[in-house]
């Protein structure tokens, strides 16, 4: 084994390393883009829901850079607390900060009774709870203090503005093809009331940090994973609306059934194996 490299003082030297990081970086200009096109949209322009659409989309590809950066390092053995501190404080920009303007924005500020300020009061208890979330898991982590290497413990902030994101997209589908009105939309200001609880719960997630994008897979899933991806795609304004809320519901919902169901059906759903 090498030793650490030290820098002139005899200290160990900062380790960043640049894939993770620039995954990372990507997450975090995601967010910032996100929020500036919030922060333009205007809600009497006809082109308002359209750019809101731009801002969830924004948010929705931080998610997947925030699934590429921890993976990336795992490959190349290239962990470190820096990119962990960089990580979370990407996090709470696109899947904190930008959600919580973006439900504010698309419905909170709506909200008059029994006080035009529990639009606010929605939106920073989101913010505070994805913050707590991130800070104990951090703590955690610099602690090695964990329910194991495979678990999240309380809902993953990335999977709850996913989920925020992608029903206000459903919703908004709905609206333009007449299925459902712009009332249908306060069911959103509950689901960040109970998000936020879930985000700080002791509710078990999986985190599937065993998942090696290396790994060899038959020639019909890769084929299976290829066509799936392309059909997403080429249908996005007709897929992404629906599939998105349903596989985040299914996580969400997962971490409740997952403790009764029998150890072996849970490695079955959670290990490498099983997916390749």
């Amino acid at each position: 084994m090498g030793e650490e490299p030290k820098n002139n003082h005899g200290e160990e030297k900062l380790k960043i390393y640049f894939l993770p990081n620039l995954m990372t970086a990507g997450n975090l200009i995601c967010g910032f883009v996100a929020l500036t096109k919030i922060v333009e949209a205007d809600t009497a322009a006809p082109e308002f829901n359209s750019v809101i659409r731009m801002a969830i989309f924004f948010i929705l590809i931080g998610c997947g850079f925030d699934l590429l950066d921890g993976r990336v390092a795992r490959m190349g053995g290239k962990e470190s607390p820096f990119g962990q501190e960089f990580d979370s404080l990407a996090d709470i920009v696109s899947f904190g900060i930008a959600p919580a303007f973006l439900m504010h924005r698309v419905v909170l500020a709506d909200i008059t009774y029994p006080s035009p300020e529990v639009g606010w009061v929605i939106a920073m208890a989101y913010l505070v709870c994805g913050a707590l979330r991130l800070a104990r898991f951090n703590c955690l982590a610099s602690l090695n203090i964990s329910t194991g290497t495979k678990n999240f413990v309380g809902f993953p902030i990335p999977a709850a503005a996913g989920m925020v994101c992608s029903l206000t997209l459903l919703l908004m589908w709905c609206e333009d093809r007449g299925v459902a009105t712009r009332e249908g939309r306060y069911i959103l200001p509950f689901l960040m009331i109970f998000l936020s609880f879930m985000m700080i719960s002791s509710v078990e997630y999986p985190s599937f940090k065993n998942l090696d994008l290396r790994a060899t897979r038959p020639f019909h899933k890769l084929v299976g994973f290829i066509l799936f991806f392309g059909l997403m795609i080429i249908m996005r304004n007709f897929i992404l609306p629906i599939v998105l809320p349903m596989l985040f519901t299914v996580y969400l919902v997962y971490g409740f059934v997952r403790p009764k169901i029998s150890l072996k059906m849970r490695e079955e759903i959670e290990e490498e194996e099983n997916w390749g």
